[in-house]
């Protein structure tokens, strides 16, 4: 399932803008993190510090009133600086099934492809994500971007003793 031109479009006039992340939006971001429940939940401070300090490689998208209703959260790998690992994709519930989250992706890369330089896109997920799976997959598909997978950390390596495997997402060379 890819996201076709026609849904990131109907996304892209969903909101008001896409826009980076200023401190301020740390909140709403845990907020929309926490509601997903599907994503690994980082501390609220994190998320200040995220918006903070790595907000050149961060996107959110703005709602009507201004606020953060979906975000994309990146970096830049310091052994590979061409390559951006994205950290966390969320969409508030209420914005959800309209392209918003390739949207995003699509907008963050084509930035940081502008501001660095970009080869490739690291993520990964556990293997019941299926809709990041599909994000993911769609996107390599409307970038003409060669996809591999391989288990970057296996889940007998997370000290809770019940967590999924982490597959590595690696799109890219562009």
């Amino acid at each position: 399932m890819t996201a076709a031109p026609a849904d990131l479009a109907r996304a892209r006039s969903e909101f008001l803008r896409i826009d980076t992340p200023r401190v301020e939006d740390g909140a709403a971001l845990w907020r929309i993190a926490r509601d997903s429940e599907v994503l690994d939940l980082n501390s609220s401070y994190s998320y200040l510090l995220w918006c903070r300090d790595f907000a050149a490689t961060s996107v959110v998208a703005r709602g009507e009133n201004g606020d953060p209703i979906a975000f994309v959260t990146g970096y830049i790998r310091p052994e590979r600086p061409e390559t951006l690992v994205v950290w966390q994709v969320a969409v508030d519930r209420a914005h959800r099934g309209k392209g918003l989250a390739a949207a995003l992706l699509d907008a963050l890369t084509a930035r940081v492809a502008a501001e660095q330089g970009l080869a490739s896109v690291e993520t990964t997920i556990t293997p019941d994500n299926s809709a990041s799976d599909r994000l993911f997959t769609s996107f390599a598909q409307r970038h003409d971007a060669p996809l591999e997978h391989e288990v970057l950390f296996d889940g007998a390596l997370f000290p809770e003793g019940t967590h999924l495997p982490e597959v590595l997402y690696r799109i890219g060379p562009f």
